[in-house]
């Protein structure tokens, strides 16, 4: 019986050992990194979304206010074609459930890395505000866009915030980030 079952303890090692060195997974509402969504659609090529640098795309992170839970995630890309349109994927999550939210973004022209702006713009369907509401466990997502305004290769800083629908009251917001806008 000996031998048997230091075979046993030498496989259980050997797979604890495999287990250690397997790449982090990702929980089921986590969003999904760039790359993941690359490898996700085949037919869209990673060029088919700008390049990464300068900053075409961003992966904007939403922190609660608070200091609570919530968290949210806008995947803030523009594709390389002539519509000038920017897609805003967005995820939010431990907000309040069954509740409706709203994307905003500020603009600054002053590229400095500082989004001293306060004019808010309600994000939606093209010019149409669009809500994210959240489902019981008070995650929420919405596939937002919108038309761009500005000239090709106008450069801004840009910051975000979600609110709460009903109230007005900002419940997440990001730091500050840089956009170029390519074609």
């Amino acid at each position: 019986m000996r031998p048997v079952s230091a075979v046993l303890i030498l496989a259980l090692a050997a797979g604890l050992l495999l287990a250690a060195c397997t790449p982090e997974q990702r929980t089921p509402t986590a969003p999904s990194s760039s790359a993941d969504a690359v490898v996700a659609t085949p037919a869209v090529s990673a060029s088919a979304w700008g390049p990464e640098t300068p900053p075409f795309n961003n992966e904007v992170i939403l922190r609660d206010v608070s200091d609570g839970p919530g968290f949210g995630h806008v995947k803030f890309r523009q594709p390389n074609d002539a519509e000038l349109v920017v897609h805003l994927d967005t995820w939010v999550r431990d907000l309040a459930p069954n509740t409706s939210y709203r994307l905003q973004r500020a603009v600054d022209t002053n590229v400095n890395d500082d989004c001293t702006s306060t004019a808010w713009l309600t994000l939606g369907q093209g010019p149409a505000p669009q809500a994210i509401v959240t489902d019981e466990r008070g995650t929420g997502r919405a596939a937002l866009w919108r038309t761009l305004t500005s000239a090709v290769g106008s450069e801004f800083d840009i910051h975000f915030r979600v609110i709460n629908a009903a109230t007005s009251a900002v419940v997440l917001e990001s730091a500050c980030y840089q956009f170029v806008i390519s074609q």
